[in-house]
């Protein structure tokens, strides 16, 4: 049996333990619950097009945090860019979408969505100011209005995953001629 001590002479500890008790029986709604706490929204196959393989991530986001890494174009600063995309996200933000931006270099920002369904409505906004160089969302590079013309090629991927998938080609050719170990390397 536990003795009973006056409440003024609690501490931290007791003060915690007490709230878990409080808590233990608690029943705590669903939408309450932390994001990786939280079931899984059904997913209804009925509204997949096969064709767009877009619709099947904005189906399996929603509901669900994403970021997207946005570029301004030209030569701005880290001021500018704030600027300009504090202006997008006012845009959003009167079109009732809950996107919370943050600078991360002097002309790229993360634009953070609390429902990742929209995420694809988003980038089409962002992608049609004059300013937007390029969207990054899911992998995926969408070129912007502001984009040189050298860099509007349609929905490319990022070229650092090509590239280091030949690097590790050419390695693995090298490896596979002659994988004996008493042979002597040449140098390189």
């Amino acid at each position: 049996p536990a003795k009973k001590k006056d409440i003024r002479d609690y501490n931290d500890a007791d003060m915690a333990r007490l709230l878990e008790q409080w808590e233990k029986d608690d029943d705590i709604e669903e939408g309450d619950l932390p994001e990786h706490k939280r079931p899984p929204q059904p997913i209804d196959f009925s509204k997949i097009d096969p064709g767009k393989p877009e619709s099947i991530l904005k189906l399996t986001k929603k509901g669900k945090t994403l970021m997207m890494f946005v570029t301004v174009s030209g030569n701005p600063t880290e001021k500018e860019t704030e600027e300009i995309t504090s202006l997008w996200q006012g845009g959003l933000f009167n079109a009732n979408y809950d996107v919370q931006r943050f600078i991360v270099g002097s002309n790229r920002a993360i634009f953070m969505l609390r429902d990742g369904g929209y995420a694809w409505e988003i980038k089409d906004f962002l992608i049609n100011q004059d300013r937007c160089a390029d969207v990054t969302l899911e992998g995926q590079v969408y070129p912007g209005k502001g984009a040189e013309e050298s860099d509007k090629v349609k929905n490319k991927t990022k070229p650092e995953k090509a590239k280091k998938k030949k690097d590790a080609d050419k390695k693995s050719n090298s490896v596979k001629e002659d994988n004996r170990a008493t042979k002597q390397r040449e140098d390189l």
